[in-house]
C-alpha cells in the first residue's frame, strides 16, 4: 500500500509540473494585450478651449479603455511639464520648438497631426484699418496707431507665433497699447471683448468663442498664419517613469484614420475647426 501511495504521489507530480509547464509555455506565446491605465497629457490651451479634447478623449477611451488626464496649458508650459518628467504625451503646436525638444532627447518622436490657422481679431469697426490679409500689413498699423493689444504673453504657440509675426513686420510690439495677460486664449479674448482691444488666436478658440462683444476676424489667408499641431512621446530614456506604450497608443490612435476622422467631424456652428493632416 504504502508503495502504491509513493508511486501515485510521483505520478500527480510530474502532472502537474507538466500542466505548470504548459501553462508558462502558453503565457509566453500569448499575444501580449494593450496596456490600460491612465495618462498624463500635456496640451496646449487652444485644444481644449476649443472643445476639440472633449470631443477626442471620449472617443480614445472607448477605443482604447485609456483614461486621459489633461493638463491645459500654453505650448511652452507643456514643453516644460515634459522636460520634467511631468507628463507621458505632449499635444502642442509650436514646431520649432516641438523638434527642439525632440533633439535635445526630452522625446522620442514628433508627428504632425492636425492644422487649423491663426486670425487677427478686433473691434468690427476697426479703427485701425487692418482688415485685409497681410498680417505684417496689419501689426504695422496697430503699432503706428498705439491700438489697444491684448497678447497672451504667456509663451504659449500662440504667443510665439505673435512675437515671430512682430518681428518680421519689423516694429515694436511693445507700444502704449500692447497688454500682456499672462494667460490661456478664452481669457485673453474676454479681455479683448471688454476693452474692444485686437489679439492674435487661432481660429478654433474663436469659433467656440461666445463672448465677442463686437469683435470681428479682420485677417485672415495669410499663407504665414498657418498653425500646425504635433503629439510627442516624453522619452522613458529621461524619465524612466513615463508610460510610453500608454502614450505610443494615444499617438497611434490619433494619427490614425479612426482618430483623423474624428478630429475632421468636430465642428462649431457647422464649420470645421481642425484638420487632420497626419502622416502615415
Amino acid at each position: 500500500m504504502k508503495r502504491f501511495l509513493s508511486c501515485l504521489r510521483r505520478r500527480m507530480w510530474h502532472v502537474l509540473g507538466l500542466s505548470t509547464l504548459l501553462a508558462m509555455s502558453t503565457l509566453a506565446t500569448r499575444p501580449v494585450l494593450a496596456q490600460t491605465g491612465t495618462l498624463v497629457m500635456a496640451s496646449t490651451t487652444s485644444t481644449e478651449q476649443s472643445g476639440l479634447l472633449g470631443h477626442l478623449m471620449p472617443a480614445f477611451r472607448q477605443a482604447s479603455g485609456i483614461e486621459v488626464k489633461v493638463v491645459a496649458l500654453g505650448t511652452g508650459q507643456a514643453l516644460d511639464m515634459g522636460r520634467r518628467g511631468d507628463a507621458d504625451v505632449l499635444f502642442v503646436h509650436d514646431q520649432a520648438a516641438e523638434e527642439k525638444f525632440v533633439a535635445d532627447g526630452f522625446g522620442v518622436r514628433r508627428f504632425p497631426v492636425m492644422y487649423n490657422d491663426f486670425v487677427l481679431i478686433g473691434p468690427s469697426a476697426d479703427p485701425a484699418g487692418t482688415r485685409g490679409k497681410d498680417i505684417l500689413v496689419a501689426l504695422r498699423k496697430l503699432a503706428t496707431a498705439q491700438s489697444p493689444f491684448v497678447s497672451r504673453g504667456d509663451n504659449s504657440g500662440t504667443h510665439a507665433a505673435e512675437l515671430r509675426y512682430w518681428k518680421l513686420a519689423g516694429v515694436d510690439h511693445k507700444g502704449a497699447g500692447y497688454k500682456a495677460c499672462g494667460c490661456g486664449m478664452g481669457p485673453a479674448l474676454n479681455i479683448a471683448a471688454s476693452t474692444q482691444a485686437y489679439a492674435l488666436t487661432d481660429r478654433g478658440t474663436w469659433l467656440n468663442f461666445k463672448n465677442r462683444e463686437g469683435l470681428a476676424v479682420l485677417v485672415e489667408g495669410d499663407t504665414r498664419l498657418f498653425n500646425q499641431y504635433g503629439v510627442i512621446a516624453v522619452n522613458p530614456a529621461r524619465h524612466p517613469h513615463a508610460k510610453l506604450a500608454l502614450a505610443q497608443q494615444f499617438i497611434d490612435w490619433v494619427i490614425s484614420p479612426a482618430g483623423q476622422s474624428s478630429i475632421a467631424s468636430y465642428k462649431v456652428g457647422g464649420e470645421t475647426l481642425f484638420f487632420p493632416n497626419a502622416k502615415p
